[in-house]
């Protein structure tokens, strides 16, 4: 889905237009990413806990502005995981994986099923 080597660079949002091996859109209509927001929320939402859980296993006096500063350094750190890991999930809610490129058919240019 992503080209290789710009996963901690500015271009970690960049994806491909479709699969090399099976011609399926990445994007199959405008705005297609707008849910993966809720799953990079849930996805925050969990690293935010730990932290907080973290912390208080390990730090005897916890404030505020220690959760903030290591929840904004950690979710900073994991941005484009999380950003590709997002989409990648939300893809395949609608749009299924059938396997190694060896085993599919390849599809037409924007097709989807």
């Amino acid at each position: 889905m992503f080209p290789e080597g710009t996963l901690y660079s500015t271009k970690f949002a960049d994806m491909h237009e479709s699969c090399p091996c099976c011609g399926q859109a990445f994007e199959p209509e405008p705005g297609y990413y707008y849910g993966a927001m809720y799953v990079s929320f849930g996805f925050n939402v969990a690293i935010f806990l730990a932290a907080i859980f973290i912390l208080y296993q390990f730090v005897e006096d916890v404030t505020i502005a220690m959760v903030m500063g290591v929840v904004a350094v950690v979710v900073i750190g994991f941005l484009p995981i999380i950003f590709r890991l997002s989409r990648a999930i939300w893809i395949n809610i609608f749009i299924h994986y059938e396997g190694p490129c060896s085993e599919i058919p390849h599809k037409n240019h924007g097709s989807s099923h």
